[in-house]
């Protein structure tokens, strides 16, 4: 059997319609870390950007794996929903002084640019605070094409905050 390059069967799984009845398909999450980060009111700056990104899949479809920078960026600019006509929801958690942990939800309005070492993300702040610098920072990105689904990191984080205010 023919092996495929991990990015094509990745791409193949994300946008292909279920064969059959009763089929589903996977809707990714992917997870980009690094060093540090910085921002400003339009800008996520990721420093010392980890170059593999995880992406994985939950219910009904279980998936897990990695991929280049490079894999990601052709994933997604060339997927039916890319970043710039459905741009994806973010989760944003940086670590600061001491234990201290910042939580920040952010749609990513354009695909990544390199610069260095460091990524640069164009965003749009939806809940909560950015600090202007920070130590390891996590982004968990919502399924490409899938922004607001309730299995989303932003879903997700939305339903926590429903549910903290009604108790």
């Amino acid at each position: 059997m023919k092996r495929l390059a991990p990015v094509l069967m990745f791409a193949a799984l994300l946008v292909s319609a279920p064969a059959q009845a009763g089929e589903d398909e996977c809707q990714a999450l992917f997870v980009q870390t690094a060093e540090g980060m910085t921002s400003d009111a339009a800008t996520l700056t990721l420093k010392e950007v980890n170059p593999i990104i995880i992406f994985f899949c939950d219910r009904p479809v279980r998936v897990a794996g990695h991929m280049s920078f490079d894999a990601f960026i052709e994933f997604v600019s060339q997927a039916e929903n890319s970043f710039a006509e459905n741009p994806p929801n973010a989760a944003v958690s940086v670590f600061g002084a001491g234990d201290e942990v910042t939580a920040v939800v952010v749609t990513l309005t354009h695909r990544p640019r390199a610069s260095g070492g460091d990524l640069i993300y164009d965003i749009k702040v939806l809940e909560g605070e950015l600090p202007p610098a920070g130590g390891p920072v996590a982004l968990f990105i919502d399924p490409i094409g899938h922004p607001l689904s309730p299995n989303s990191v932003a879903g997700v984080h939305r339903r926590h905050e429903r549910r903290a205010i009604r108790r």
